[in-house]
């Protein structure tokens, strides 16, 4: 349940402080997506609220080098870093996508030293594809 927000009569000269605190999460879920031009990992909670997330472009990567696997494995430390510090102590990984940046991201993870519970792939895979349009008649 959302903490309720105070609400005062008159608006204009009350300043509205940031609302977002650090939750402190002892279990998450880190979301790898790997395109082929970039790689975006996320962190939630077990409910699915977004705790912390980045990405190569936001790490300084320009270009096709925001593909790579070095991207991702930077992207990934750093990520970590700062969950870490928020009390995140166990974690899954769901990694999504074709990139390069799949192995990078998992090799990060695995080297920051936080118990693994669960690692799954959750790239979608199309099973028969869409109905094909209906024939032109002449």
């Amino acid at each position: 349940m959302a903490k309720a927000i105070p609400r005062t009569g008159s608006r204009r000269n009350v300043r509205i402080g940031s609302r977002k605190s650090a939750r402190r999460i002892p279990k998450g879920i880190i979301h790898v997506q790997a395109s082929f031009n970039n790689t975006i990992v996320t962190v939630t909670d077990v409910r699915g609220r977004v705790v912390s997330w980045s990405s190569a472009g936001t790490c300084g990567f320009k270009g096709t080098k925001r593909g790579t696997v070095l991207a991702a494995q930077i992207v990934t430390a750093n990520l970590i870093r700062t969950v870490v510090d928020q009390g995140m102590k166990r974690a899954q990984v769901m990694i999504k996508g074709p990139g390069r940046g799949r192995d990078g991201a998992l090799q990060a993870i695995r080297r920051s030293g936080i118990p693994l519970t669960l690692i799954r792939d959750v790239t979608p895979m199309p099973h028969n594809g869409c109905r094909p349009p209906k024939k032109r008649r002449r």
